[in-house]
């Protein structure tokens, strides 16, 4: 049996999504939809970093070539029915699109549950065109598109955290070397 290595996955997700009508920079462009109010001098290079960074996880990259197949079967008309009209339609009450989607979500913590949530609603950016039946079949790809943002926006959401309470903690330390003077 073939072993399989993580670069050849990781490969294998940055080859299929602009294949899917996904480029890093629409994931990043929703991360920033997600993050400008919360982190001032966000840049959208940043943001695509975290995306880079997100998809560097084995776990997103297991869930984004599983999503990708199954969209590309249901294009295909290569599902048994009744799945095969279900994801065709992208059924409302099939939820495993979702599940699959908040195992990625979870990698960051509960922020992510709160972004996935919101930009799962909203449809922004390449969300919209990926919800659009006249684009393929995405009903996975665009929960886990959304799904990657999510965790891209949570990652830089800790990341600003921990750089603010640095700042904190070297103020509050020379607060208190100076009160000893």
């Amino acid at each position: 049996m073939k072993k399989v290595y993580a670069k050849d996955v990781y490969d294998k997700v940055i080859e299929l999504l602009p294949l899917r009508g996904v480029s890093l920079r629409d994931i990043g462009e929703l991360v920033f939809f997600l993050q400008q109010k919360y982190i001032p001098n966000l840049q959208i290079e940043d943001c695509i970093e975290s995306v880079e960074r997100v998809l560097e996880k084995r776990e997103v990259q297991n869930a984004l070539l599983t999503g990708i197949q199954l969209d590309m079967l249901a294009e295909e008309g290569k599902l048994m029915s009744p799945l095969q009209e279900m994801l065709a339609s992208d059924e409302p009450l099939y939820g495993v699109d979702e599940v699959m989607a908040l195992a990625i979500v979870n990698i960051y913590g509960s922020i992510g549950f709160t972004n996935f949530g919101y930009i799962d609603k909203e449809k922004h950016g390449v969300l919209g065109k990926l919800n659009d039946k006249r684009y393929g079949s995405h009903t996975f790809l665009d929960d886990l598109v959304g799904a990657v943002a999510a965790a891209a926006s949570s990652r830089l959401a800790h990341r600003y955290r921990h750089v603010e309470e640095g700042q904190w903690r070297a103020l509050s330390h020379q607060d208190n070397s100076d009160s000893s003077i």
